[in-house]
């Protein structure tokens, strides 16, 4: 028995577990095509994109030139995060350091729910379709009891057709499940390295940022005083330049 034979000759539930498995089929062979290429961009992209950053003399600079190796927009996104501003707001308080933290951790978020995507699917068919397909089996093995029961006796007319159609529906739970569980062990495997490497890359520029603001701060500091001292002698001397004058 085929599976074409057996979805013109059975009845309307083997018809719909037949219909189901071959949905979640293709489901999963749709995101695990999908993925594969996904994924094998990300993880060149991502390498390529933190190397070209780290080569550039500045971060508005970096910021362009990973736009050109960043095809999936997995780094450039924590780059802009860093770069954006609230005034005013609760996203402003704090110092630089819980700032980019705070922004960095969102736009992390944001990337690898991208990765992610389709890998809760992978798992539904991987645990549901042996199940679904186990349906189909004991529906036929229904089937074969009901027709031994009405002819009276074991007869291989009646038994062929529901064990055939028990065999097809355990096969094809199975085919399902198979790819969708690799898939998605493979994917969470690589999905895994590159939220490692994106991980680094965002600490290591809030490390970056975090020195730089505070050497903007040193430097800012003794300008700052520089100026209080220059006003306040300023604003002695003009007394005592009067007093002489008087």
């Amino acid at each position: 028995m085929s599976f074409g034979e057996l979805f013109s000759q059975g009845d309307a539930v083997t018809r719909a577990v037949a219909v189901l498995l071959l949905a979640m089929s293709v489901a999963s062979w749709v995101v695990i095509l999908w993925k594969s290429w996904l994924l094998r961009r990300a993880q060149r992209d991502v390498g390529r994109s933190t190397a070209a950053f780290w080569q550039c003399a500045s971060v508005e600079q970096a910021r362009q030139v990973v736009g050109g190796f960043d095809r999936e927009s997995l780094v450039l996104p924590l780059i802009v995060a860093t770069q954006a501003e609230h005034p005013g707001s609760l996203a402003a308080a704090g110092d630089r350091s819980q700032q980019l933290t705070r922004v960095l951790r969102d736009a992390l978020h944001q990337v690898l729910g991208k990765l992610q995507f389709g890998q809760v699917l992978l798992a539904s068919v991987g645990s549901t379709a042996p199940f679904v397909g186990l349906l189909g089996t004991v529906w036929a093995i229904y089937h074969a009891l009901t027709g031994i029961a009405v002819a009276g006796q074991i007869t291989l007319d009646k038994v062929a057709a529901p064990v055939g159609e028990a065999l097809i529906m355990t096969a094809a739970g199975l085919a399902v499940a198979i790819p969708a569980v690799l898939g998605y062990n493979v994917f969470g495997r690589l999905i895994g390295r590159i939220e490692a490497d994106l991980e680094g890359f965002a600490r290591d520029l809030r490390e970056l940022l975090t020195h730089a603001a505070g050497t903007e701060r040193a430097q800012a500091g003794p300008r700052r005083a520089q100026g209080a001292g220059g006003g306040l002698a300023a604003a002695t001397a003009a007394p005592a330049a009067r007093a002489g004058t008087s």
